[in-house]
């Protein structure tokens, strides 16, 4: 259970950081990177679109592997599905069985 906590957690905070890195993108070339344009900046505006585009991607992978690792951390109650199996089957076995239709005789 704690590790489907975890992975679950991971999801969330992986979600909200790719949707936060795409609202910061702007389609035609500008976003975050329009708005540091002066001479003195850090990174230059195209070396912060491909940051942003390789986080981007990076967060949509690492979404993709928790997603798939999910499936291995999900809690599973075997009691459950056995007892509800057999209640299944129980009721199958007390049906009465469905009598044989026979055609009536052509003349």
């Amino acid at each position: 259970m704690g590790a489907y906590i975890l992975v679950s957690v991971l999801i969330l905070i992986t979600c909200v950081l790719l949707a936060l890195v795409v609202l910061v993108q702007n389609s035609k070339g500008g976003g975050l990177a329009s708005n540091f344009a002066s001479s003195n900046q850090f990174m230059g505006v195209r070396k912060t679109a491909d940051f942003l585009e390789k986080t981007t991607w990076t967060l949509a992978i690492v979404l993709l592997v928790l997603s798939l690792s999910s499936i291995f951390v999900i809690p599973r109650n075997q009691s459950v599905v056995r007892s509800t199996d057999t209640e299944l089957r129980q009721i199958i076995n007390e049906q009465t069985p469905v009598q044989d239709f026979q055609a009536p005789p052509t003349e």
